[in-house]
């Protein structure tokens, strides 16, 4: 396994990591083994979110014996510091652990969302408490726009950002690039999302008929996902989550495997695959 430092400490993070939605709805026992196959591959890096269904439940168990072991990431969709607080107790006693490596802002969206969550009595208020008590080492935030991000990182000492980091929009939209050199120049870790995207679903069958819990239509060849993680981590990031199944987060540690920085070579068949359709526009996506 290829690990890469997180922020400016000692913390070293896998390239890959597991989302908790990979493991939603697929009951105890698979989702046992799945982890346990991920720590055994030397992935250390644990995402996972209240609004993933029951992933909390079935990774509190799943992680018994490996938390030491392990960088858990979790995160609360609430911008007051009050429901942030009750988001937070509930996924500590979920997930069986008593401290987070990391808590972020998950899916901060607009202006709004920035003023409630940064203001008085918002959440960000919460999270110092939380960290000041030892119960947070690393706060972050997701997001899936540039100006959002920008705004976020110049007001407050974040430690990561959870960002698309995508073939397509980059390659396409130049979606990204200016906001991940921003981001690092500070010493914050970027943390990917939407690397194996390929493009939005056509319609509600064709999802429900493919990877019902991924939002976004993702690559399932394996020379296209090689293709496509090689992309990304030749860009400046930390990590990346693979898609929201456990079949995508196998052919992504695969591809972590086979890992070369990308050339020219390589870039032009991207910018080639067909059907690419646009996932986003060039400042935010939502996907």
């Amino acid at each position: 396994m290829l690990y890469r430092n997180y922020g400016n400490n000692k913390q070293k993070l896998s390239v890959v990591g597991l989302g908790g939605i990979s493991v939603k709805g697929l009951g105890q026992k698979k989702a046992t083994e799945i982890i346990n196959y991920a720590v055994d591959e030397g992935v250390n890096y644990f995402d996972v979110a209240p609004t993933y269904g029951d992933a909390q439940e079935l990774f509190g168990v799943g992680l018994k014996g490996h938390r030491n072991k392990i960088f858990l990431a979790c995160k609360t969709k609430f911008r007051s510091s009050k429901d942030a607080t009750e988001d937070f107790n509930n996924s500590l006693k979920l997930l069986k652990t008593d401290y987070f490596d990391l808590y972020q802002l998950h899916g901060m969206k607009s202006k709004e969302d920035y003023e409630e969550a940064m203001g008085k009595n918002g959440v960000i208020e919460a999270l110092d408490k939380a960290k000041k008590d030892g119960k947070i080492k690393h706060v972050g935030f997701s997001c899936h726009s540039t100006e959002i991000a920008e705004l976020l990182i110049e007001n407050y000492d974040f430690d990561s950002v959870l960002l698309p980091v995508n073939w397509n929009l980059m390659l396409k939209q130049d979606f990204g690039k200016d906001t991940i050199d921003k981001i690092t120049k500070k010493g914050i870790s970027v943390l990917a999302l939407k690397v194996m995207a390929h493009r939005l679903w056509k319609n509600k069958e064709e999802r429900e008929n493919s990877y019902k819990n991924c939002w976004y239509k993702p690559l399932d060849n394996q020379k296209e996902i090689n293709l496509a993680v090689n992309f990304a981590l030749s860009q400046n990031i930390t990590s990346f989550l693979p898609p929201g199944d456990h079949k995508l987060f196998y052919k992504g540690l695969e591809a972590v495997e086979n890992y070369k920085k990308i050339d020219q070579k390589e870039i032009n068949q991207l910018i080639d695959l067909k059907n690419n359709l646009p996932i986003g526009s060039n400042k935010e996506i939502y996907i």
